[in-house]
C-alpha cells in the first residue's frame, strides 16, 4: 500500500511499499499523462490537516508529504504525534475514473498482509467498498489499523500504528475516513 510508516518503537519513517498496479496484471494505472488535470492539480489540497488528526489525547504534525506516491497522480502525508509514538500515514491515489479506483481497491485487498498481519478486512460505511483491518505491521512491532475506501476515482488509504496493544480506536478511524472522504468529495470537481 502506498506510504506505509515504520520504524522501531517510537521512530517513524516513510518507507514506499505501493501495490499499484503492474503492468502485466491487465489493470489500468492511475492517471499520469502529461497535460492532463492530474498534472495540475494539487492533490496534496485534499489531505487531511494536522488538526484534522489532533485530538484531546494527542497532537499532530506533519513529518513528510510527497505529492506525486511513487510517480503516480495523488498525494500523501505521514502525521506523527508530538510524543512519537503514533503515525498516521494519509495517501491517495487518482484513477481514470471510479471502476479503475473501485477494482484496485477489491483487487489489492488479498495482499493486504504484506502490510497488516493478524487481521481480516471487515466493511465499514466510508466511502465506496469502505475496508477496514486491525491487526499488527508486517514486522509485528506495532499495532496497525487500516482503512481504504474510494470516492470518485480516488483510491484512499490511512494507515494508523502505534505501540502493541494501543490500537487506535476504530470510531477514530472512521471519523478520519469520514474527513478524508468528504475533501475528496468537495475538491475533486475543483481539480477537474
Amino acid at each position: 500500500m502506498p506510504e506505509t510508516p515504520v520504524g522501531a518503537g517510537g521512530d517513524f519513517q516513510q518507507e514506499s511499499t505501493t501495490t499499484s498496479p503492474q503492468d502485466r496484471s491487465g489493470q489500468a494505472k492511475p492517471t499520469t499523462g502529461s497535460g492532463d488535470t492530474a498534472d495540475t492539480c494539487d492533490y496534496s489540497q485534499l489531505l487531511l490537516q494536522p488538526n484534522d488528526l489532533s485530538d484531546g489525547e494527542d497532537t499532530f504534525t506533519v513529518r513528510s508529504t510527497n505529492p506525486a506516491p511513487d510517480g503516480l497522480a495523488g498525494a500523501s502525508a505521514l502525521f506523527v504525534n508530538t510524543d512519537d509514538t503514533r503515525a498516521i500515514s494519509n495517501t491517495i491515489v487518482i484513477y481514470p475514473d471510479a471502476r479503475t479506483a473501485t477494482r484496485t481497491l477489491r483487487e489489492g485487498l488479498p495482499q493486504i498482509d504484506s502490510v497488516i498481519t493478524g487481521g481480516t478486512p471487515q466493511p465499514v460505511p466510508v466511502g465506496t467498498d469502505g475496508t477496514m483491518i486491525v491487526g499488527t505491521s508486517a514486522d509485528g512491532t506495532k499495532a496497525a489499523t487500516l482503512l481504504m475506501f474510494t470516492e470518485g476515482p480516488a483510491l484512499a488509504q490511512l494507515q494508523f500504528e502505534s505501540a502493541l496493544g494501543d490500537v487506535t480506536d476504530e470510531r477514530y478511524v472512521i471519523s478520519a475516513g469520514k474527513m478524508q472522504q468528504i475533501a475528496l468529495r468537495t475538491g475533486l470537481g475543483l481539480c477537474g
